[in-house]
């Protein structure tokens, strides 16, 4: 792999017709997720339609990009450019599960303290201030998840996925391939095994808990919450085996390899945000 130390140029890439791909996926998305919810025939379809054209494009785009990288057209700036990308989108991330956070927040501290006040008492008699809490208008019972169990197992895979993704990134820097192969499969493994155990907590949680996206407050805010990091726990395991796949190609070298820093920091990002909601939605 060559990297022209010598190129000051910014590479400015010929234009593409991959954003027109994604437009395309996203109009198919946006059409079949409303077809699908209101039961309208072939709505499966324009969905999965658009999930194989969205996949086509980033398979096709990222393409290009790895092909460039590869060809020695990235030079330092571009680098650059790539970091400040990637800690932008991590930060809007971080944005995105504080507005959940918030909600949260906002629920268990102001609007349950509040509906049980004496002011509500003639609109909401009974309701008492206590966590957790479907709202006064739901009175199906339900089982809250509890924190020890497959909560706890997850916080201590993620954990330990932290460190071995660390593990590989030293194994790149020392230029060791067999510890950053290492270190990627085991960090692969530890994040399907969390995706596996979150898929049979919700199992458990529908089917014997009572503990339904419907439960009230308590129901939708613990699926938003979990249901979005483990799209993003799925999503950060899909990167890594493309990461561990162009490492089995002899991509990457100790001096350039941002796209693993990449992965590793939203992966890092992942455990961070799961730490806090172990601690506030099952603990708390």
């Amino acid at each position: 792999m060559s990297h022209p130390a010598s190129a000051t140029r910014y590479f400015v890439p010929q234009p593409s017709h991959w954003p027109l791909v994604g437009s395309l996926a996203l109009l198919l998305l946006a059409s079949g997720a409303v077809l699908t919810m209101n039961s309208i025939a072939n709505g499966g379809f324009v969905l999965m339609g658009g999930f194989a054209v969205l996949a086509t494009m980033l398979f096709g785009w990222f393409g290009r990009v790895i092909g460039e990288s590869e060809n020695g057209s990235y030079n330092l700036q571009v680098d650059r450019s790539f970091r400040w990308a990637m800690a932008w989108f991590i930060f809007s991330e971080v944005m995105f599960f504080a507005a959940f956070f918030g909600a949260l927040f906002y629920i268990r501290v102001l609007s349950v303290p509040d509906l049980a006040s004496p002011d509500q008492a003639l609109l909401w008699e009974g309701f008492k201030d206590q966590w957790p809490s479907a709202g006064p208008a739901v009175k199906d019972a339900f089982t809250p998840m509890h924190a020890w169990g497959i909560p706890a197992i997850n916080t201590l895979l993620l954990l330990s996925s932290g460190v071995t993704v660390t593990w590989a990134h030293w194994g790149l820097i020392a230029n060791k391939r067999r510890q950053l192969i290492i270190g990627l499969a085991l960090t692969i493994l530890l994040g399907l095994t969390f995706i596996s155990l979150q898929a049979y907590e919700y199992a458990e949680a529908y089917s014997h808990l009572n503990l339904k996206m419907t439960t009230g407050v308590y129901g939708s805010t613990f699926y938003m919450l979990t249901g979005f990091h483990g799209f993003h726990v799925t999503l950060g395991a899909t990167m890594l085996i493309v990461i561990l796949i162009r490492t089995l190609k002899g991509h990457f070298t100790a001096e350039r390899h941002f796209a693993f820093e990449a992965v590793a920091w939203y992966w890092h990002f992942v455990d961070v945000v799961w730490l806090g909601l172990f601690v506030v939605v099952y603990w708390l």
